[in-house]
């Protein structure tokens, strides 16, 4: 299946995957070495300021490094420079930056009472990786967008390795500060995107302006889906300290939960950037048996990947969050049995919204990953134990996500205008900052 997928995916791909899985490991590096470093307040306190990075920052970069690319992809087959594009896409970040350091800073009270513990140094860490994923996702679109897959991946890399030898460094000191293992997620990306900036300088360029309309005409959407689906998958490990405030060790011991039981999401992660190009051009050729045929296979294969991770992690999952991340022992065999439910579910979901968007359907998707949401927030209301209510949640919020993406694709097996082939692969992003 693996192989068949790989047809779809142009020369430079498998460098992206390679700086993919540098990034996972640098996740899991830094979550372990943080565990077995601070107490459980404040790893506590780390997790939450790391769901919330990854949730903000992927949720509403991602899509502008989408954009990017796309509109530069489609400017180099003129023989246009990527300049233009570059411009309006740093603009756009910076301006998405800058209304979330203003929420940042108004809500600096709160975050620190109820998210951080009390520790009011965790708000600017907040908003220097915030600020580090702008200009990281924005670069990112360049390259993608010119095809430079080498490049893009060794920014990946770097990412990756300086985070683990950051966090080596700090546990070799005694660094017991969990703003230090915060600051990590800001200097790793920047230090790479300073070490990989050549080929955007040296290619930038002049040329014709780019108009506002096509580069927002799709990013509304595409924001609107990216940032729900994140939403769904981190903003458990929130849930806890909103929903009491008392129980950090809850908090700090999901985050590592949902660490181990999300690696079938990083695997789906170097898959997904063959996936959409291989939808989209059945799609755009008419070829229905051939779209309905990879849809299935895709799905059989995250299937099996979710439910081999899900027993695995139901069997072994407390006994290695307590190895690995040195985690209080909150968390049972059940807890890791919904989280794998839930993260199947999730993969389905993901999978599935890559057909709506293979059929230009991005309201579609935009609109199951709202329902998810909403009923990820009722199935949280019930007074049950607050660990089970934020599981619950990500389950629920998964698989109604997904059927309202299976339904809509159900519904509408009537022909829809044709999507135009994907000009150059979307490389894809690990969910949550994490696999």
């Amino acid at each position: 299946m693996i192989r068949r997928l790989l047809r779809f995916v142009p020369p430079g791909t498998v460098g992206v995957g390679i700086g993919l899985a540098v990034v996972g490991l640098a996740s899991y590096v830094h979550l372990a070495v943080a565990g077995h470093n601070l107490d459980a307040a404040d790893y506590s306190s780390l997790s939450v300021l790391w769901s919330v990075v990854f949730t903000l920052g992927i949720g509403v970069f991602f899509p502008v490094e989408q954009e990017v690319a796309r509109l530069v992809a489609a400017r180099r087959t003129r023989d246009l420079p990527p300049g233009p594009v570059l411009a309006r896409g740093a603009a756009v970040a910076a301006a998405v930056l800058g209304l979330l350091l203003v929420l940042t800073v108004g809500g600096a009270d709160f975050l620190t009472d109820r998210l951080f513990d009390g520790d009011p140094a965790m708000v600017p860490a907040l908003g220097g990786a915030l600020a580090a994923l702008a200009v990281a996702h924005t670069s990112r679109g360049v390259l993608a967008g010119l095809r430079r897959f080498g490049w893009y991946g060794t920014q990946l890399g770097l990412d990756g390795g300086l985070r683990i030898g950051l966090v080596a460094a700090l546990a070799v000191a005694g660094v017991d500060s969990p703003v230090a293992y915060a600051l990590v997620l800001v200097a790793a990306p920047l230090a790479a995107v300073a070490l990989t900036v050549a080929p955007v300088a040296r290619t930038a360029g002049r040329g014709p302006t780019v108009p506002w309309p096509p580069l927002l005409r799709g990013l509304a959407l595409l924001t609107v889906s990216s940032l729900l689906a994140q939403v769904v998958v981190n903003v458990g490990v929130i849930n806890v300290r909103l929903l009491d405030p008392a129980e950090v060790a809850t908090a700090g011991a999901l985050l590592s939960a949902l660490v181990l039981v999300r690696i079938p999401l990083f695997v789906f992660g170097s898959m997904q950037a063959a996936l959409l190009p291989g939808l989209s051009t059945a799609a755009a050729t008419g070829d229905e048996p051939a779209f309905r045929a990879l849809l299935r296979r895709s799905l059989a294969v995250v299937t099996a990947l979710g439910a081999l991770g899900g027993i695995l992690a139901a069997l072994f999952g407390p006994a290695l969050v307590r190895a690995l991340f040195d985690t209080p022992d909150v968390l049972g065999h059940g807890d890791f049995a919904w989280l794998s439910v839930a993260t199947l579910a999730y993969l389905w979901a993901m999978v599935l919204g890559q057909a709506l968007l293979a059929r230009a359907r991005h309201r579609a998707q935009a609109l199951a990953w709202t329902i998810g949401v909403a009923a990820l927030v009722l199935a949280t209301l019930p007074p049950l134990p607050v660990a089970l209510r934020v599981e619950l949640g990500y389950t629920v919020g998964s698989v109604v996500a997904a059927a309202a993406a299976m339904i809509t694709l159900l519904r509408r097996r009537r022909a829809t205008p044709p999507a135009p082939p994907v000009a150059a692969p979307m490389p894809a992003t690990t969910s949550g900052g994490t696999p």
